[in-house]
């Protein structure tokens, strides 16, 4: 052992030693590859990527410390096409032999194909980073500059550049800071009356505050802002040039006396140029033309009408209700100007989804000598009234060995003139399974069929007014859904129904808020006899029992052709064998072979079996919130948080306690024949990103959920539990396989009713598109305050916590731009269901590692 791990080392240390040689392949004579950057503070080495962000020279991308996109562009020739001709005529019969047996058309092509391969080795590896001293200057100077911006205004900054004889060179940075300077006061002259005025109501915002260090992105946050009061305070004409700020350092002592100097505005009349104080405009007019297309714009309008001060005009005659219109319109008529009016308009009508970008400007209202009234014209293009897309597709998985499907939807907007949206879609599928209940000798043999209704409104449908508590800038819509879905042959035949009324609503561009009034959904089982078919874990498990305690001539076991089994071969006939002992092993009077914990288990099994075999009535209503920053797909640092809450049952268990009616049997009222469950719950999930530059990014997710179950339930049901495991989740187990708690997951869908979650990735390029992942996922699943006993699927307290599942591993994604093929390679760190001394790195290798496929990133 101890002389392979001296190969192995050996081995490795002349890969890295060959490696480093052949980095410098392609880097010209008196010339060297940058290997490395350092910068210095006040002597002291730091590695603040903010710092090293400002330099215009980066070594070559490294993973685990080698170049592997240099190497592989190293891998190129210069010339390609010309090394294949001189290989080609280094023989003289060399290219006679060739052209017979291909052609020379072909023999020509091939050096054209060697020509083309060479330049993808090219394009998919990393040139040299050759040492530019002109670019190291000026990172020089863009350090300087980066702490003058920061208050450091007499910085000195330096360079060196280090080489050795391998062609490689190491440029080392030298900064000293010196004392920074920090804001004294500051000082304004604001020569339009209005605009100082306005200035001085609301001066308590300002970014720039006295004590603070001085920092050139507070200036700019301050004209930002100062531009943002005036364009929203009635001053048309302000722009952000005409904020100048002047710093003034003499003998300050380290301190900054800032000067605020907004003119009047410039306004040139012929050859001469005249300065006007701003003044406030005010909107006089709103014009809103719902069907303007360029064919249109010197044509005079056929249809107008008027509401609440809009006019509105149509080419044609009008399709749409006046209120539409104007709900979504916020430039309102007698009001002033405003900026933000515009932005709110543009996005309320981009929400609408019924016509296309808006186009808002505003003029000079020629009736006003004054000069001060504004007419805004909104110029609406509608979108098709109908769009439809169809979708196909074939696939495999556990449930069945070939399967096709199929789907289509409708979108029909304006549907009853006041711009609503109504969506028609539907999504069927057909397939082939050896596990479909009596397949017979069909090769189609299961089948699934839904469809979906939902209509919006693009306001709060409410018979009181809603506005002073959401305002139409807020975007606030209602949306009606409707949908069905049919299995034959799949499982236990589930027939789902849903139905829900909601809210929606966006205060702005980061918070979205959902309210939902009624949330039904009615699941009907059909098949429940083939529940042990499905289930065979838990089969296994009862017919263990079984065959420990049963003769092998009990009529529980499948007897066929009239012979006895033997103990070991026997199997509880399904459903009736393996009812019937469940059922009387806990009857008063089990079989005496049975232990109490056969009997506890039996017990589990049957209580799996009748949540899962039961029919569901969830009546619900929540309330979600969501905050996320994100700007754009191209943001690397953001966050994002949801939480939501949610009641079930309420409504019915007062009106069952209202209406007098009867308990069963299980002290639980009955709808249409279902208990209807009843419970609170809640989630919490929280997802951060780092954005480290050079496609470097720290993302974390962290997860809480809890749902109790009261009242007229004592679990939760399937569709609303938790489950741990998957490619979202901890990828170190298969979805639905991991706890819950220590218990090992033994069912085939395992899930709870208390989730915890935590998720650590660190994302890097690797080569092109192809980027690498490192991550870490902790997180279980529990059972709390529900029908279960087993101790080690219960949460009872924070000792629990240390069941949190811990796995880890790395991943590749590969980036098509619209969207990020992913896998993950998962292996179990800690593994709460083995014993004690079991639980840490045992199943740390390829052949117990779990492999997720996913699309995009897990979060």
């Amino acid at each position: 052992m101890r002389h392979f791990t001296a190969k192995i080392l050996l081995i490795t240390l002349t890969t890295i030693f060959l490696f480093s040689c052949d980095s410098v392949k392609k880097v010209p004579e008196n010339q060297y590859l940058l290997d490395k950057n350092q910068i210095f503070v006040d002597s002291a080495k730091t590695k603040d990527f903010k710092l090293y962000n400002q330099l215009q020279q980066e070594p070559n991308t490294k993973l685990l410390g080698i170049p592997i996109r240099l190497h592989v562009y190293n891998l190129a020739s210069e010339n390609k096409d010309s090394l294949y001709q001189e290989w080609l005529h280094r023989k003289p019969k060399r290219k006679k032999r060739i052209t017979r047996l291909l052609s020379k058309k072909q023999v020509n092509r091939l050096g054209e194909s060697l020509e083309s391969i060479n330049e993808l080795i090219k394009s998919s590896g990393e040139p040299p980073t050759i040492v530019n001293e002109l670019k190291v200057k000026r990172s020089s100077k863009r350090l300087e500059a980066y702490y003058w911006n920061n208050g450091w205004f007499n910085v000195e900054t330096d360079y060196t550049i280090d080489t050795t004889a391998t062609k490689k060179a190491t440029v080392n940075y030298y900064i000293k800071p010196h004392q920074a300077y920090f804001i004294d006061s500051v000082n304004t002259k604001i020569e339009s009356k209005v605009a100082d005025s306005i200035y001085q109501a609301n001066n308590q915002d300002s970014k720039i505050v006295s004590k603070t260090q001085y920092k050139t992105s507070d200036i700019e946050e301050e004209r930002d802002r100062i531009t943002s009061l005036y364009r929203n305070s009635g001053l048309y004409h302000f722009e952000k040039e005409y904020i100048k700020f002047d710093a003034d350092t003499n003998n300050t002592g380290h301190k900054v006396n800032l000067n605020l100097l907004i003119r009047n505005r410039p306004v040139t009349y012929g050859d001469s140029t005249a300065r006007i104080p701003f003044k406030v405009h005010k909107i006089s007019k709103v014009n809103v033309f719902t069907d303007y297309t360029y064919e249109n714009r010197d044509k005079k309008p056929k249809d107008s009408t008027f509401y609440k001060g809009y006019n509105i005009y149509g080419y044609d005659e009008i399709k749409y209700t006046r209120k539409a219109i104007t709900n979504s319109v916020l430039i309102t008529p007698g009001e002033i100007f405003r900026d933000k009016d515009r932005t709110f308009t543009y996005n309320q009508i981009n929400n609408l989804r019924t016509f296309k970008y808006p186009n808002i400007r505003y003029d000079i209202d020629k009736d006003d000598v004054s000069g001060q009234s504004l007419v805004a014209n909104i110029l609406l293009t509608p979108r098709k009234k109908y769009s439809f897309n169809a979708d196909f597709d074939v696939s495999t998985s556990s449930i069945q060995v070939f399967g096709i499907g199929f789907g289509g939807s409708l979108l029909i907007r304006n549907v009853f003139g006041g711009a609503e949206i109504l969506e028609i879609s539907g999504r069927g599928s057909i397939g082939s399974s050896n596990d479909g209940v009596d397949v017979g000798e069909q090769f189609f043999n299961i089948s699934e069929i839904g469809a979906d209704v939902r209509l919006s409104f693009p306001k709060i449908l409410f018979p009181l007014k809603t506005n002073k508590i959401i305002p139409k800038y807020m975007s606030p819509s209602t949306n009606l859904i409707f949908g069905l879905n049919i299995q034959q042959n799949i499982g236990l035949d589930k027939q789902n129904a849903r139905g829900v009324f909601n809210y929606t609503w966006k205060p702005n561009n980061t918070i979205t808020n959902q309210l939902d009034i009624v949330n039904i959904q009615y699941v009907r089982n059909l098949n429940t006899d083939n529940y042990f078919n499905i289930y065979n874990i838990s089969f296994g498990r009862l017919n263990n029992i079984a065959t420990q305690v049963l003769e092998p001539d009990s009529p529980f076991f499948e007897q066929s052709d009239g012979s006895i089994p033997n103990r070991d071969d026997a199997i509880l006939n399904i459903p009736s064998g393996a009812d019937g002992f469940i059922e009387q092993s806990l009857s008063n009077e089990p079989d005496s072979d049975l232990s109490q914990d056969q009997i506890q288990e039996i017990r589990n099994i049957n209580e799996r079996k009748v949540r899962l075999t039961e029919d569901n009535l969830i009546l619900a209503s929540s309330y979600s919130f969501i905050k996320d920053n994100r700007e754009n797909l191209y943001d690397e640092s953001y966050s994002r948080f949801r939480t939501k809450i949610e009641f079930a049952g309420n409504v019915l268990s007062t009106i069952s306690n209202l209406a007098g009616l009867k308990e069963n049997s299980n002290e639980r009222f009955e709808v249409f024949g279902v208990e209807f469950s009843q419970y609170a719950k809640t989630e919490i999930d929280y997802i951060k990103h780092w954005g480290l530059g050079k496609k470097n990014v720290i993302a974390m997710r962290t997860f809480g959920g809890i749902a109790i179950p009261y009242g007229n339930a004592d679990n939760i049901p399937f569709a609303r539990s938790f489950f741990g495991g998957g490619p979202n989740d901890n990828r170190a187990w298969l979805a639905y396989d991991l706890g819950p708690g220590s218990s090992g997951g033994r069912n085939e869908f395992n899930e709870a009713n208390m989730k915890l979650a935590f998720n650590l990735e660190y994302r890097y390029n690797i080569l092109g598109a192809l980027n690498g992942a490192l991550f870490i996922d902790t997180g279980n699943i529990w059972n709390v305050f529900d029908n279960i006993e087993e101790e080690k699927a219960v949460f009872s307290g924070f000792e629990d916590l240390k069941e949190l599942a811990v796995g880890s591993g790395f991943g590749f994604r590969y980036d098509f731009n619209f969207f990020v093929l992913r896998l993950d390679i998962g292996f179990k760190t800690f593994n709460p269901a083995n014993d004690q001394d079991q639980r840490w790195f045992k199943g740390y290798n390829f052949s117990e590692a779990v492999y997720n496929f996913g699309i995009n990133y897990p979060f």
